[in-house]
Order: C-alpha cells, then sequence, then structure tokens
C-alpha cells in the first residue's frame, strides 16, 4: 500500500518536506504542485517530489493528505478550489501562521468527510539565519532538531491529529500539541512582531533626509535587523496574516511600543544603571534563548511526543485503512 501525498506551494517549507519524505518513497508518493511550473518542474528535479501536477485537479484527485504550503494570501482560494475535488477521508494539512482563520476557511469550503488539521513548522536552527529564500533555501534536514505545532480544535478528528503528529516524527521533529487560538498569539510574538518592527524600522530610518548619506554606512545591525521583512510569507498581499491575527497582533504591537516608550523615559532622564540594566538583560535572555535552541532539548514539555519512524508511517497507514473501510462501507 502507498499513501498518496500532495503538496501545495514548492518554495522552501513545501520542497523541503518533500525532501524530507524521499527516504520514504517506497510508501508514500509525493505529488507536488506550485503556481510556478518552473518551481514544480525544479522541485521534480531535486528530488523533493514524484510526479508534478499540472493543475490542482491533477494535484488532488487521488490524494490521502493534501499539505498547503501556499503564501498565506493564497490559502483561502487554494481550500476554496481544492475543498470539492477531495476524496473523502482525505486529510488536508494547513502549514501557514494562520490558524483560525485558515480553520474557518477549511469549515466553508471542505465537505463533510474530509478533514483538517494545522501544523506548524519550525526551523532547525543551523538555518536560522540563512538569507536564501523559496525552493533555493530547501534542505531535506529543514525540520531536524526543532518542534512541529500541531494546533487542533476539541472536535479536530482525532485519527487527523494522529496523522499530523506521525507526519511530525518523519519530519525528524517533535510534535507539540496547542489550540489554535494559542498557536495564533504565539506566531504573533515570536513572527509576525519581528516582521512588522523590521518594516517600521525601515520606514523610520529610510524616511529621513540623512538616510541619503546614512545609506551608504549602514551597518550589519540595519541589516539584521530589517531582514525579518523579507520573509513575509504573503506574495500579492502583504499584511494579510496580521489583519487576521487582528487581537494578537495589536497586542503584542502594544508590549514593544510599551517597553520603546519605558526605554526613552530611560534615556530621556540620563539613567545610565537602569538602560545599562535593561540592555544587559536582553543581551544575556537573547543568548540564553540562542543556547535553548541548538540544544532543543525541548523533552520535558509535557506534550511534546516522539516516536519511532516506523511507529508513524503505520500510523499515517492506519489512517488511510480506516478512510477506505468506511468509503466501503457506505457503498
Amino acid at each position: 500500500m502507498t499513501i498518496q501525498l500532495t503538496i501545495i506551494g514548492l518554495g522552501q517549507v513545501g520542497a523541503s518536506l518533500g525532501l524530507a519524505l524521499q527516504e520514504q518513497k517506497e510508501r508514500i508518493h509525493r505529488t507536488g504542485l506550485d503556481r510556478s511550473g518552473d518551481v514544480t518542474v525544479k522541485a521534480h528535479k531535486i528530488g523533493a517530489i514524484d510526479r508534478g501536477a499540472r493543475n490542482a485537479p491533477d494535484a488532488v484527485k487521488d490524494a490521502d493528505v493534501v499539505i498547503l504550503a501556499t503564501p498565506v494570501d493564497e490559502l483561502r482560494e487554494t481550500l476554496e478550489v481544492i475543498g470539492p475535488l477531495l476524496r473523502e477521508g482525505a486529510v488536508v494539512v494547513d502549514t501557514s501562521a494562520l490558524k483560525i482563520k485558515a480553520a474557518e476557511w477549511a469549515k466553508e469550503f471542505l465537505p463533510a468527510g474530509r478533514h483538517f488539521i494545522g501544523m506548524m513548522p519550525t526551523l532547525n536552527p543551523a538555518y536560522l539565519h540563512e538569507t536564501q529564500t523559496g525552493i533555493d533555501a530547501a534542505h531535506a534536514d529543514l525540520f531536524h532538531n526543532s518542534l512541529m505545532v500541531i494546533a487542533s480544535f476539541p472536535d479536530t478528528h482525532p485519527d487527523a491529529v494522529k496523522l499530523a503528529s506521525d507526519l511530525s516524527q518523519l519530519l525528524h521533529s517533535k510534535a507539540l500539541f496547542t489550540d489554535p487560538y494559542e498557536a495564533d498569539g504565539l506566531t504573533a510574538a515570536s513572527e509576525l512582531l519581528p516582521q512588522l518592527a523590521a518594516a517600521a524600522l525601515v520606514h523610520s530610518i529610510q524616511s529621513q533626509p540623512a538616510w541619503r548619506e546614512g545609506r551608504k554606512l549602514a551597518s550589519r545591525a540595519y541589516a539584521e535587523a530589517t531582514e525579518p521583512v523579507l520573509g513575509l510569507n504573503e506574495n500579492e498581499a502583504p499584511g494579510v496574516t496580521a489583519l487576521n491575527n487582528r487581537e494578537n497582533t495589536l497586542r503584542v504591537l502594544d508590549d514593544l511600543i510599551a517597553t520603546l516608550n519605558e526605554m526613552r523615559a530611560v534615556i530621556d532622564s540620563q539613567d545610565s544603571e537602569q538602560l545599562a540594566k535593561i540592555l544587559d538583560k536582553a543581551r544575556q535572555d537573547r543568548r540564553e534563548w540562542w543556547a535553548q535552541r541548538v540544544r532543543a532539548e525541548w523533552d520535558k514539555i509535557d506534550n511534546v511526543q516522539t516516536l519511532s519512524a516506523s511507529e508513524a508511517i503505520s500510523g499515517i497507514f492506519g489512517f488511510r485503512r480506516k478512510a477506505k473501510e468506511k468509503t466501503r462501507n457506505r457503498r
């Protein structure tokens, strides 16, 4: 028995998922589709997929599992297109950073008997400073030494949750279970806020008359602080993630503004001792986080789950068998 798995969106995440599953190619057949035909061809050439699909119907018609790795602003349209095409029992796995809204769209467009689960990958720390993007930044070990956030509602089919957990294990990640509300909050703080802060920094500095000369002197600090704005996972509608995660985005922006105002007040009062404390604590906290992120010793977290690869692949096959038996019994 072979699992039919489709990946829609073959950028860094989608192509890396395919590369990571290459070691299971005898048991998992990987079909891929990207809006760019050239990217689909390249994904096949590097071994990220076994077959490139011509279009959405061709991509999902026989799929047991469909992984969505599209830009966030293409997610709703993609769900609307593929919903009527999915076979009964198919599981749609969304890898975007927008969980509540994605689940609402899935409920709107996926017919009964098709399942939806949110799965948000975190990256191998070895690649966190990489500047390449898209399929050129794809790596078979992109998810090693990291967590795979699995976000589900109480009414999510338990076998779909199990499948996402098993899939994360095949990607050499550890499953971290949460609900979509918490996932959106975490994303706002760790991904959206740095991107929005980088955008604000670019606007603040480059709108000044002095930038004409300052651009010639801009340092590593400026380059690194503004780099997150290039990581917006949106194609034609930048900002759609923030707008659809409004409450959390406003909360983290307010926290940042309050912290900046506190720092401004300290500098204005010439309180060198307090400023030194703030900066020293920031450096210490950042170093501590990086050391923890590199070690990735998260096993003590209660809801991190580890399985063997054989257990994981058996779980995915088990879900497919149940889906087929259910379909047969209805005939």
